[in-house]
């Protein structure tokens, strides 16, 4: 098999293309020949040693990918050469084949595109827990999507409309907002350029949005947050500006709003009937064509360095998804 190794954590400057042998599945795993993978911005970090999970070196990164079951270990029942499968840890994803437990391997339904399957399970898994369990969304509310444009910011989209709530898409520029209309905002601000909380205020008629979904953090979290309705959710996503917000605790209590933390890694550990349910509605979703990964470019999967640069530009709309010929 062939691989790209994290030996130092200097970035993905320091990846290095290896060949190595293939590895044999052990009691309860499989072995998982990937067809594509996708680069989410917990990868970016990984490499540079900067994410709260910390392989050991030498490492494979690469949280996400999809392929087929090509061997399978001891004790393994529920799948079986030749299964569609998607995987979901913190490494192992950007290379020709992967080990994977079996208990986290997801099984593909029917007419399940390995593209987008490998762009599927963290960002979709991340906001149906954070919109449906977390912030209990109702057809109806407003949602404000900030970072719409990302990974994690079309999905939540996408999310927020099949459960019927009205969308507003904040992005860093007109082309993003432009294509956030494109997967079903019903409104968009641009907040390099407008004011948030004016835009807000026009949007909501005053109100306010009812949940916040912020992967975005810095500082747009306090002035969006003065925004916020009466009862409203602000969700915390992540810090992909860098900076993580300091909020004044009076504005949570002016507002009779909640700041809910979202860990989907933990929540997949800690509640997997929960997290299982979670994801049988998305695939659901899925065949519906309710939700669709919006893919920003596909590169082979020789290509990671430029996938880590293009990542790097801010430019991305969607998933950067690599694939193995």
């Amino acid at each position: 098999m062939q691989a790209w190794y994290c030996e130092t954590l200097s970035g993905p400057e320091g990846l290095v293309w290896k060949d190595v042998p293939t590895p044999l599945p052990g009691p309860g795993e499989v072995r998982i020949a990937i067809r594509a993978a996708s680069l989410n911005f917990p990868d970016t970090l990984t490499v540079r040693g900067k994410y709260q999970f910390k392989p050991e070196l030498p490492f494979v990164p690469g949280s996400e990918y999809a392929g087929v079951v090509d061997a399978v270990g001891d004790g393994v029942t529920q799948l079986k050469v030749g299964d569609a499968v998607a995987a979901m840890g913190s490494t192992g994803g950007f290379a020709t084949h992967g080990i994977a437990p079996a208990k986290s391997v997801l099984k593909l339904p029917p007419g399940f595109a390995l593209e987008d399957a490998a762009a599927f399970a963290l960002t979709y898994g991340t906001t149906h827990h954070a919109l449906v369990d977390r912030a209990a969304l109702q057809p109806g509310e407003t949602v404000l999507v900030l970072g719409a444009a990302g990974g994690v910011g079309t999905s939540a989209i996408q999310v927020a409309k099949a459960v019927g709530a009205k969308v507003i898409a904040g992005a860093s520029s007109d082309e993003k907002c432009t294509f956030c209309r494109t997967l079903g905002a019903d409104a968009t601000i641009n907040y390099a350029t407008q004011n948030v909380r004016d835009a807000l205020k026009e949007l909501t008629g005053g109100k306010g949005p009812d949940v916040v979904y912020d992967p975005v953090g810095g500082d747009l979290a306090e002035p969006v947050f003065r925004s916020i309705a009466w009862r409203g959710r602000y969700l915390v996503i992540g810090f992909a500006q860098g900076s993580i917000p300091a909020l004044p605790l009076n504005l949570p209590l002016l507002k009779g709003a909640s700041i809910v933390g979202v860990f989907w890694g933990d929540f997949v550990r800690r509640e997997p009937e929960n997290s299982a349910r979670g994801m049988a509605e998305l695939a659901k979703w899925y065949a519906e064509g309710k939700i669709k990964p919006a893919i920003d470019r596909r590169l082979p999967m020789r290509e990671l360095p430029a996938a880590y640069e293009h990542m790097a530009t801010r430019k991305v709309q969607g998933k950067v998804v690599l694939v193995n010929d």
